[in-house]
């Protein structure tokens, strides 16, 4: 997946950024629905709660429920794979109350590494179905969850798809869930940052890729729509000189300069665009991405706003509070994926609380359910499984991020679609 990147300035200037585990348990959690943070909505719902829940004796003597976990753990996206892999355990420890099962069934976790590459993902994920696994997860690029949602349709499995953030995933089939947020809700929570856009020139720089091309299809739609002429600088994925394309957008001289950017490239990107004098030149809007951008930003003198859809230390509830208290345990801290991981294991122990047999159950069990997880409370729309959830304005002082707006979910709620008949 990707993060967006998407800068701005209160000032016409600004910069932005750069981004088989085997699970066992000897017993089983009283109340699933409760550990996996579920307070209302699907077949089998409960009461908000984390952790700290009544766990019950029994042992896990069911069938072991078996999930297929496809990602980057290595490739360009690696650094959010990596995160996305943490913050799954963390969510897996936090909804089955430190057990690895849920009613008596032993959550089995195992990784595929795609690479970010579209083709080795559907080959791991038709591995994995051929071994019988009924519940796959993890597709950190947005081209790779594109790919391996028509399998889960085709062969009924449940999909829930991780940080990848093209819309093009919600709705698409009756299989497919995903546990990250979508480029609709990154761009609404852009729209909050500035003014009248009526006759305004809105240029999108991005990578020409399934991720950048969606960033530039939902500028369009919503910006677009508030009366923005939207057009766009596309660099190969692969381009590692960046300053033609820097050059590009200054000369296009818009009044807002949208950054859609993901993988290692970025600090080159904004290297080549404060060389190139663009971000003196127009407003430049862009998502916070992980820890490492921060020093970048931090030598820009507090120019630069941030739209994010995670902000590490930012929540204080009780699913952040035990993600990152498990993340210290092991020596890590919270990035901007580890949420996604996070409430893909809550999804995953949430449908599969009576077992992974039943697939069409499965998804029942997740279509409308609302709950608490580490950003606040989400929502898996029933009518297309869009994950409502908060976004946030952010800013950083120094390297440290802080949160300067929560949005509701109901405020960047991307427009409903109707699932395809299976």
């Amino acid at each position: 997946m990707h993060s967006t990147s998407i800068l701005r300035g209160h000032r016409a200037r600004s910069i932005a950024v750069l981004a088989a585990a085997s699970i066992a348990a000897l017993a089983a959690c009283g109340s699933p629905s409760k550990a996996a943070g579920g307070s209302s909505g699907g077949s089998g719902s409960g009461s908000s709660g984390g952790s700290g829940g009544t766990t019950a004796a029994a042992a896990a003597t069911g069938t072991p429920i078996k999930v297929g976990l496809v990602y980057s753990q290595t490739g360009p996206l690696a650094g959010y794979g990596k995160d996305y892999y943490e913050g799954f355990l963390a969510g897996l420890d936090y909804a089955t109350h430190g057990t690895g099962a849920v009613n008596g069934h032993k959550i089995e976790v195992v990784q595929k590494d795609d690479a970010g590459d579209a083709t080795k993902a559907v080959g791991a994920a038709k591995d994995l179905i051929g071994q019988g696994y009924h519940i796959l997860a993890g597709s950190t690029a947005s081209g790779v969850a594109l790919q391996v949602a028509p399998l889960a349709a085709q062969n009924k499995v449940l999909f829930v798809s991780g940080p990848a953030a093209t819309d093009g995933v919600t709705g698409i089939n009756k299989y497919t869930f995903r546990s990250g947020r979508q480029t609709y809700q990154d761009i609404a929570t852009a729209a909050t940052f500035v003014g009248d856009l009526s006759g305004k020139h809105v240029t999108v720089l991005a990578q020409d890729s399934a991720f950048g091309q969606a960033n530039v299809a939902a500028v369009k739609a919503v910006l677009g729509a508030k009366g923005a002429k939207v057009d766009a600088v596309l660099a190969p994925p692969s381009a590692t000189d960046l300053t033609p394309f820097a050059t590009q957008a200054k000369d296009a001289k818009p009044d807002l300069l949208f950054v859609a950017w993901a993988g290692t490239t970025a600090q080159a990107l904004w290297t080549a665009l404060s060389q190139q004098g663009v971000l003196d030149a127009t407003t430049t809007v862009t998502g916070l991405d992980v820890r490492a951008s921060y020093p970048v930003f931090a030598s820009t003198g507090g120019k630069v706003s941030f739209l994010a859809h995670y902000v590490p230390g930012g929540t204080t509830n009780d699913a952040a509070k035990a993600m990152d208290a498990y993340l210290a345990k092991k020596g890590e801290q919270s990035d901007l994926f580890s949420p996604d991981g996070f409430t893909a294991a809550q999804m995953v122990v949430h449908a599969a609380e009576n077992g992974d047999a039943d697939v069409d159950t499965m998804v029942k069990n997740l279509e409308g359910w609302t709950f608490d997880g580490v950003k606040g409370p989400y929502t898996v729309r029933a009518a297309d499984h869009a994950l409502l959830q908060p976004m946030f304005q952010a800013k950083l002082d120094g390297t440290a991020p802080a949160v300067v707006k929560t949005l509701d979910p109901s405020d960047v709620a991307p427009p409903a679609k109707t699932i395809p008949a299976s």
